[in-house]
């Protein structure tokens, strides 16, 4: 097919792996449709996205752009001048790559490239992954034509004529079958006894960690085996620490980053997360049970609305960042033994699930381009 006539599509956005994973979710289920379809990403420089876009097979460009400094006002004179040259160069990159449709999902980047599209008169869509909106996704929603969002109520935040219901794409990876008794042997664990996975999101969570490392000792005592994703920024520290321990370790498996993540869930009997809304879609589709502990450095404190939307209808547990020292592991160790818990914490959570959300997110972008 002559390049010229295939459809362009720009999806923009990134920051975290809550960012990035789902977007490239949404590629993919474009590219299943309409396989000649040419895709290509706008991020935010040296922010993750630059990695693992072009890991999945995409192609991407990075914009200066940078998030509003709340406690050092002074220093968004230099934020402004990035946003107007993230805003000249997403113009430049729009009209060289004249895209058919703009797809937005949240992230500093998204601002700039959704809004050009819009002034430009492209079509525009909207992935909001949160229970609160952002405040990129608000500001530009009355622009969008589409916004795709996780939760219900979100009227509360866009048009609500131009709102869908359709939850968070997921890495298709997770939803593959795997056997347990293989998932469990692949971290050099015991079937037989209790399995906790920790996971802080892709950058690590300061709070969780320090915690599980408190803890290891209890841990141990109480025959629980530990998963543990660190987070990049925390590896190298950790295992130092870890490594004056010794005998005093629980059965464990602690890595950076954990590449297996389909065995990792599979493996789990409780996962200990923080509450993005990619973490959220993925143990609801999952149907595994947790035990959350919020971020409190985001926005609107968007991931206690999150957790506590599981946590109201009975699936999910939470502990307060500002509580978890004290109280994490007693809770995940007294949780995990608790097998009837266990099952119904899941089976509410598979109730919350929403199934084929990048299908269907992709099916609106094609749409908008009709």
């Amino acid at each position: 097919m002559n390049k010229e006539k295939r459809t362009k599509i720009i999806i923009s956005g990134g920051g975290t792996g809550g960012h990035i994973f789902p977007a490239i979710s949404i590629a993919n289920a474009i590219k299943e449709i309409d396989n000649e379809a040419i895709i290509h990403f706008v991020g935010a420089e040296g922010r993750m996205e630059m990695q693992r876009v072009p890991d999945a097979g995409y192609s991407i460009d990075g914009l200066p752009v940078a998030g509003f400094d709340r406690k050092h006002l002074w220093k968004n004179v230099q934020v402004l001048w990035k946003l107007w040259k993230s805003q000249r160069m997403a113009k430049k990159i729009i009209k060289a790559f004249k895209p058919d449709v703009v797809v937005g999902v949240g992230g500093y980047a998204s601002g700039p490239t959704l809004n050009v599209a819009h002034k430009l008169g492209i079509p525009t869509l909207i992935q909001e992954q949160n229970s609160y909106a952002g405040v990129t996704n608000k500001l530009l929603g009355s622009g969008a034509n589409r916004i795709c969002v996780a939760y219900d109520n979100m009227e509360r935040f866009f048009p609500k004529e131009k709102l869908l219901l359709t939850g968070n794409p997921v890495r298709q990876a997770l939803l593959k079958s795997i056997d347990k008794k293989m998932a469990v042997a692949k971290f050099g664990l015991d079937l037989e006894r209790p399995i906790l996975l920790v996971v802080g999101g892709s950058l690590g969570a300061g709070t969780i960690n320090q915690s599980i490392l408190s803890g290891l000792e209890k841990i141990k005592e109480a025959g629980i085996q530990l998963i543990w994703q660190t987070g990049k920024y925390y590896y190298d520290d950790l295992a130092k620490e870890v490594e004056k321990m010794k005998d005093r370790l629980p059965k464990m498996y602690m890595n950076a980053f954990i590449k297996e993540m389909p065995e990792a869930y599979e493996a789990a009997d409780l996962v200990i997360s923080r509450a993005g809304a990619s973490s959220i879609s993925e143990l609801c589709l999952l149907g595994k049970p947790s035990l959350l502990v919020p971020s409190p450095n985001v926005a609107e404190d968007h991931q206690t609305k999150n957790a506590m939307a599981l946590v109201d209808n009975g699936a999910a547990e939470w502990v307060a960042d500002k509580e978890a020292n004290e109280k994490l592991i007693d809770h995940a160790i007294e949780l995990v033994r608790d097998t009837d818990r266990l099952k119904t914490i899941g089976a509410e959570c598979l109730k919350m699930a929403h199934h084929d959300a990048a299908k269907i997110i992709a099916s609106e972008v094609l749409k908008l381009i009709k």
